[in-house]
């Protein structure tokens, strides 16, 4: 008997370069908060992805390119996230004098770093810097995420230093599996262990 399609299966489709395309990035994401740029191979990728190297060249042209397409996808998800918490500011935040939007963005990162893919990420593409190429394309990324807060909470792009600051020192925290920065920092500051 033909197998035929019913409403609730649908015979296998196959993808298309896009939708290919996004699962490739997918892997690469995973593939490089693992190992980085350097010991990373277009072949770990390939495999994890369940394509051949050969395409995965087809689509990004080169290693650099295919890293540089997860780092994409890294700040993308970090500012979609800050898009998503920006409407739903912490009341709290005013009582602290605190900018409430700030306040509900730092919460989201915070419990982003919890993805411990994306936080890799983050480091490894920070590490590449040494790459002119990976350099210019992080810190327009890194610049267009700051400027995005300062729309998203009303400050100065002067003014978000000390949110950056705090975010670089809560992804060490995170690296070093400190779950409460602020107490961990203190005992290490008074020279205990965290």
């Amino acid at each position: 008997m033909p197998h035929t399609a019913t409403p609730h299966t649908a015979p296998h489709q196959r993808l298309t370069a896009d939708e290919r395309r996004v699962e490739v990035i997918e892997a690469a994401v995973k593939a490089f908060a693992s190992g980085g740029l350097a010991g990373t191979s277009t072949e770990d990728v390939a495999r994890l992805a369940g394509v051949s190297q050969p395409y995965v060249f087809r689509l990004f042209g080169t290693k650099r390119e295919l890293f540089l397409a997860a780092v994409g996808r890294a700040f993308d998800r970090i500012e979609a996230e800050f898009e998503a918490s920006a409407p739903t500011p912490a009341p709290e935040a005013q009582a602290l004098g605190l900018n409430p939007v700030l306040y509900s963005l730092g919460h989201r990162y915070q419990v982003l770093l919890a993805d411990r893919t994306l936080l890799r990420l983050q480091l490894h593409a920070y590490a590449a810097c040494d790459d002119p190429a990976v350099r210019v394309v992080v810190r327009a990324r890194f610049a267009h995420l700051v400027a995005r807060v300062a729309e998203l909470s009303g400050e100065p792009v002067e003014s978000l230093r000390t949110f950056f600051a705090e975010g670089m020192l809560l992804n060490v925290a995170a690296t070093m599996d400190l779950a409460q920065a602020d107490v961990a920092w203190q005992r290490l500051c008074e020279g205990g262990q965290p």
